[in-house]
This record gives C-alpha cells, sequence and structure tokens, in this order.
C-alpha cells in the first residue's frame, strides 16, 4: 500500500518531523519564555502530546531580570521586558526539569549568556542533562557586554562564536535569531557555521510603549520585545527569505501562532516545525489547538506526510487545487 493510501486509510497524515538530526512525532512546540521553565501547562494537557516543550531561557547563574513591569498588552500583541530571568542551569536541572521528565516532556532547553564564556559555561552545564532533553535551543537575541552597542544577533561573527562556544552540551544545537537585522541569512548562516543544525525564527521585534498620561514608558525595562498576532507576517517573512537562501538549514518558525493556518504558513514558507507563544497566555491549551488545526488542515490538503509541504510555497506549481475547488480545512 502506497503511503498516501496508508495515511487515507487511517484517517489521519503523518506529523513525523525532522529539525536537524533530531526526529520528532510533530512538529509543534512551545515557545521559550511563554510556557515557564517546567512543567506549568500540565494541568491544561499531557505534555507529552507535542513535539518538544522549550523551556524559558537559563543562564549559568541566577539572574533577576528587569524591574516591573514587565508585559504590556498592545492591540494586536504583547510586549515584554522580563529580562531572562530566571534560576540557572544547575538549580532548573535539580528543581524543574524532574516534574516535566515525569510528564513525559521531551525537552529543549534554552540557554543564554552575556559573554561566549558564560554561553559556554551553560551548556557545558547540560552536557550530563537526561536523554530526555534532546536538544538545546542557544538564544543568541540578548546583549552582549563584549560589544555593548548590539545583541549577540545583530552580528554575523558574534552568532557563530556562541554558538561554537556550546558544543560541550553534547546534543543538536538550534540558534534562536533574531529579525532585527538587514540580513538575517547571513546571521543563520554564521549560526550554521558555529553548529547549530537549525535556526528558530523569530524571536521579538524591537518595541516600545509610553503612557501618554504620565509621559513614562510603560515597562520598567523602558523598550521591550513586540510578540503576537502582530510578528507573523514578519516570521513567515523570514522563514521564507532564510529557508530560500540556505535550503539546507532547519527551521523552526515562530510569531505569531494562534491556530493550525499561522503554523502552515511557517511550514508552506520552509519550517519543518513550529512553536506557539504568546496564544499560551490568552489560552494555555493553545498549543494543543495548533497541533490539530494544523493536522485538519493537512488532511484537508490531501498530504501523507507534513514534510510534503514544508517549503511548498518556494515551489511553482504546488497549488493542490485549482481557485474553484472546494476549500478544506479552511478557517471558520
Amino acid at each position: 500500500m502506497s503511503r498516501l493510501g496508508r495515511r487515507r486509510s487511517l484517517g489521519q497524515v503523518d506529523l513525523t518531523c525532522r529539525v536537524g538530526s533530531l526526529t520528532l512525532p510533530n512538529p509543534v512546540m512551545t515557545a521559550s519564555g511563554t510556557a515557564g521553565h517546567g512543567a506549568e501547562l500540565s494541568t491544561y494537557f499531557d505534555l507529552s502530546r507535542l513535539g518538544a516543550v522549550v523551556v524559558k531561557s537559563l543562564a549559568a547563574f541566577a539572574w533577576a531580570g528587569n524591574p516591573a513591569p514587565r508585559v504590556h498588552e498592545t492591540s494586536v500583541g504583547m510586549l515584554n521586558s522580563v529580562g531572562l530571568q530566571g534560576p540557572g542551569v544547575r538549580a532548573w536541572l535539580a528543581d524543574e526539569l524532574p516534574a516535566l521528565l515525569a510528564a513525559g516532556a521531551r525537552v529543549v532547553a534554552s540557554i543564554w549568556g552575556r559573554t561566549v564564556e558564560e554561553y559556554a559555561r551553560a551548556a557545558a552545564m547540560l552536557a550530563g542533562a537526561p536523554a530526555q532533553v534532546v536538544a538545546v535551543e542557544v538564544n543568541v537575541s540578548c546583549p552582549n557586554l563584549e560589544d555593548r552597542r548590539r545583541m549577540f544577533a545583530h552580528s554575523a561573527d558574534a552568532t557563530e562564536a556562541a554558538v561554537a562556544a556550546t558544543e560541550a552540551c553534547g546534543r543538536p544545537r538550534w540558534a534562536k535569531l533574531s529579525p532585527n537585522v538587514g540580513d538575517l541569512a547571513e546571521i543563520a548562516e554564521a549560526a550554521q557555521r558555529g553548529g547549530a543544525e537549525a535556526v528558530t525564527l523569530v524571536n521579538t521585534v524591537m518595541g516600545m510603549a509610553i503612557d501618554p498620561l504620565t509621559r513614562r514608558p510603560r515597562l520598567g525595562g523602558q523598550g521591550g520585545g513586540l510578540s503576537g498576532t502582530a510578528i507573523h507576517p514578519v516570521a513567515v517573512r523570514a522563514v521564507y527569505d532564510v529557508a530560500a537562501a540556505l535550503p539546507d538549514l532547519s527551521i523552526v518558525g515562530v510569531g505569531g501562532v494562534g491556530d493550525g493556518h499561522d503554523a502552515a504558513e511557517l511550514v508552506l514558507a520552509g519550517a519543518a516545525a513550529v512553536q506557539v507563544g504568546t496564544a499560551s497566555f490568552a489560552d494555555p491549551r493553545a498549543p494543543i489547538r495548533v497541533l490539530a488545526g494544523l493536522r485538519t488542515w493537512a488532511e484537508g490538503q490531501g498530504v501523507a506526510g507534513l514534510d510534503e509541504v514544508v517549503g511548498a510555497a518556494h515551489h511553482r506549481g504546488s497549488h493542490r487545487r485549482d481557485a474553484t475547488a472546494p476549500a478544506q480545512g479552511a478557517r471558520p
């Protein structure tokens, strides 16, 4: 029986995905910074149903983060200036990871640092982590104390150095990149040279809100990062451009994913997997909703496996049906 016939007989599409050397049962994950350090979402759904849980970024040390207020809701998204608060890798391994493992989650640890040496320290601390920590996402979208003018992710050389320094983690590495650059493909290529098997596109867009009454910034850290619906087209474009420039590099798409069609856009643009972030604040079950919606969309497209449509928007003649055919799996 053909793969397509097998899929139809079972009445479901194969959502298995491959990100670099890592195979996951489906492509939907949480986004770092939006689901806590551990099993916070486990009261809402079975975490093992997701492809993976990506935890909040951790440094080699405990970090207090930015002053309050840290979050401001906008008309079409959210500004945050949390400042990477966290307990540090060592405390996370001891206090937070066990609950994730008990929940059956596949875990992607996210790490950050202010210097290349701090990235290396954080990565080395993960070398002995359990096998369920399946990958490390290297968040280079944070301040670089060695070049105070920019983030690591704003420089190809700094990105390559930071990613290369994390080899000691002994796991596949993904580099989480910032959209606030002129040539994102150049930065992605540098991350690949540094050893990244994939890039996560994108982190937040720089933004700010000012209270007209107090005349002061609404966030304690003054500026912040914009996430949610407002940045979804930015994420789609970033994924599309990097996939076109670096077709052999795996991409994890993130930014404004609220339903299955948002996820499908990123897949069609070239993402092998997607992450759900800001939507979880309004609905903690959002990652599972997105997974169900993506499955419904894929089945409506008549494909056997999601891998068949990764990057399909790049291929001429890839439309499944003509404009007069009934649309299946459409948004309600």
